[in-house]
């Protein structure tokens, strides 16, 4: 077992009252019966993310695609959402001039 199944694996979705589901993979070449179950998720391209509530139905659903989708907490969700934003936070902006630097101090 590599290191994300078994971090995927000691996610504690039990005790989490929302579940946000990210579909990390291609549709084409799946079986109609995980493309139908992805349609009642309503994920329908990649890189979509869901939010559902932790029910057993939605878990056993989500044990059919397990392959396809990454699962994640509220809180896990929320931690990535905000390292997102501050990786695109506002940067001081790049001052380029381009006139040589002999014509403007001679003029």
């Amino acid at each position: 077992m590599n290191a994300f199944k078994a971090y995927k694996a000691s996610v504690p979705i039990a005790w989490s009252p929302n579940l946000y589901i990210t579909l990390v993979r291609g549709i084409p070449g799946t079986r109609r019966l995980h493309r139908r179950t992805l349609e009642a998720l309503r994920l329908g391209k990649c890189n979509r993310t869901v939010m559902r509530w932790n029910t057993p139905t939605v878990r056993g659903m989500l044990q059919q695609v397990k392959r396809l989708v990454v699962i994640e907490t509220e809180e896990m969700y929320k931690a990535r959402k905000q390292n997102l934003e501050s990786h695109r936070a506002l940067r001081p902006p790049l001052v380029i001039n381009h006139q040589p630097a002999s014509a403007s101090g001679s003029s």
